[in-house]
């Protein structure tokens, strides 16, 4: 590296961004992320071992893949080496291989290479690369926000470990929070900054576990804020609301306003009020709650209060959950909007709701057997205990119906279902009362 070289990374260093600056450089200060990082954990042994094997960091923005490839680089005694898929392209890449080939057969040394966005290199990039994981010649270290069984060449895959970053947690975040305003090697310290508890809360929750999202508020919190009379600057509940552009809604997950509002939510859905319904979801989203959470309670409600009224309300539930866990936000908003008002506008039947109900009870109430012509008679000897004699195989007859009862004995006069005669049900009901006719 040449004097000018130095001078420009010491600037740039310099004036890195606060999440870059304050980065951790060691497992120990690494925060978050204990189902992989902890002691007892394959990866902290690896690392701490420098025994690693090529990896995929996986999951979304500002949950620690790049720091912990960050504090590979300082632990390994590997050459370390990084692109970012978005700009390499094969000539960066060919670079890169030339150099390792060297270091290995010069010193012996293998490289490791960190691949940020790893999902962006198409096909043919990422098959370059894979002899030389496969030989040896790379480590590759890659990190991606989309499910990497979609997006990395199943060869690649085979050949790595992923490990899957979760959303940092509240705790988390309010700890790098403070990190960043007080310490003063790497952080705002030397700034004289300090941050009330309720803006500290409000940032570490409205975050949603993205850390880099928290850190660049305070940065700018830190930077624009004038000082008061103490001469200290103030970080409040306005200044976090304004510096991470989010107007500070009521909404606390774990408590009474939560409940009020996914309560709301769910009785607009059944109530089938779809301007209710979505502005709910709106406040929810707005508040950061989690998009599997709200998808969850979409299912429940297309089959508790849609049901067999309109049976295709819970394939589109199944199918916007599925879908927001491989997309995120902000584009999972959409998917869940979708969702939100199919199953507030379709129409509406408990009656899958009141028939599991019943017949729970009539379970724990009675001791009813089960005929003996519906006992399982494939096993040896089941003819001898009369089992499945007499069974009449609906498809031999017309209609592909037997007249044959399978209740038990003791509830042959049950009705567990009542279609609500809404919707597909209406359908439903006329072939039950056909059968009842029969």
């Amino acid at each position: 590296m040449d004097l000018f070289e130095y001078a420009r990374s010491t600037a740039m260093a310099d004036e890195a961004p606060l999440a870059s600056r304050i980065r951790p450089k060691t497992l120990e200060e690494v925060v978050g992320q204990q189902h992989i990082i902890g002691k007892d954990k394959l990866l902290y042994r690896a690392i701490k071992a420098d025994k690693l094997s090529s990896i995929i960091f996986y999951g979304p923005p500002g949950t620690g893949k790049t720091t912990l490839a960050k504090v590979i680089a300082n632990t390994t005694s590997a050459e370390f080496t990084q692109i970012n898929a978005t700009v390499a392209g094969k000539k960066d890449m060919e670079e890169v291989v030339k150099t390792a080939k060297d270091h290995l057969g010069m010193y012996g040394k293998k490289t490791i290479l960190f691949v940020d966005e790893i999902h962006r290199f198409n096909k043919g990039q990422q098959d370059y690369l894979l002899p030389f994981v496969e030989d040896g010649t790379l480590i590759l270290i890659g990190a991606t926000t989309e499910n990497p069984y979609f997006e990395v060449n199943g060869a690649l895959l085979s050949r790595s470990v992923i490990f899957e970053l979760y959303p940092l947690e509240k705790g988390d975040i309010r700890t790098l929070i403070e990190r960043a305003v007080y310490d003063k090697e790497r952080g705002m310290g030397a700034y004289n900054a300090q941050i009330d508890e309720d803006a500290l809360d409000f940032l570490a929750d409205i975050a949603g576990g993205d850390a880099r999202s928290a850190l660049n508020a305070i940065e700018l919190g830190v930077l624009t804020t004038n000082r008061s009379g103490d001469g200290q600057i103030h970080i409040t509940l306005d200044v976090a609301s304004e510096c991470i552009q989010k107007r500070v809604v009521r909404y606390d997950k774990t408590g009474d306003n939560h409940y009020d509002t996914i309560s709301a939510f769910i009785k607009s859905m059944r109530g089938s009020d779809p301007d209710a319904a979505v502005y709910y979801l709106a406040r929810m989203l707005y508040a950061g709650e989690s998009v599997t959470f709200i998808a969850r309670r979409i299912m429940i409600c297309a089959s508790e209060d849609v049901g067999n009224a309109d049976p295709q309300a819970l394939q589109v539930a199944v199918a916007a959950a599925q879908a927001v866990e491989r997309i995120g936000m902000p584009e999972s908003q959409l998917i869940l909007a979708q969702a939100v008002l199919y199953v507030a506008t379709a129409p509406k039947s408990n009656s899958a709701t009141t028939a599991i109900g019943e017949a729970m009870d009539a379970v724990k109430n009675s001791k009813a057997t089960i005929p003996p012509y519906l006992q399982d008679a494939h096993y040896k000897s089941a003819g001898k205990l009369g089992h499945g004699i007499g069974y009449e195989y609906a498809h031999d007859f017309p209609k592909h119906f037997s007249r044959q009862r399978y209740l038990p004995e003791e509830l042959q006069d049950r009705k567990f279902y009542q279609t609500s005669g809404n919707g597909y049900e209406k359908k439903i009901q006329e072939y039950l009362d056909w059968i009842h006719e029969a």
